[in-house]
């Protein structure tokens, strides 16, 4: 399934030969190693997870997932569309880059990814 980075911005440096970032991706090229078949697996399950937790969700309001960073201990806001393009980005390149963060989110309108999962399974079962 090939989604569209259409999540993310444009670059404004595309095709300028003296883009500052490219230093940053050769160095970064080295450092990342490819996914195993079992990341890439899951990293799959996970988009088609988004696909069902968008569809169900979305129309209620919710704009996207919230999580909680372990790293910086803050929470990080993701619209669908931006992280379907970067969970894309990790199965085509085996790494995400970083992205703009979302300006000023309302946290009432995001939703963590294990709340999805059991939306999902309340919403879909035979029950």
């Amino acid at each position: 399934m090939d989604v569209a980075f259409d999540g993310l911005p444009p670059d404004p440096f595309a095709g300028d030969p003296y883009d500052p970032a490219l230093s940053l991706d050769e160095a970064g090229a080295e450092d990342h190693e490819e996914l195993t078949e079992e990341e890439r697996e899951e990293v799959v399950a996970d988009l088609a997870d988004l696909a069902v937790y968008q569809a169900l969700l979305e129309h209620r309001g919710i704009r996207g997932i919230l999580v909680d960073c372990a790293d910086c201990g803050e929470q990080h806001f993701h619209e669908w569309n931006l992280l379907r393009s970067s969970l894309q980005q990790l199965l085509d390149e085996g790494q995400m880059r970083p992205h703009e963060p979302a300006f000023d989110p309302d946290p009432a309108h995001y939703v963590t990814w294990e709340y999805c999962r059991g939306y999902a399974d309340a919403a879909l079962s035979d029950d």
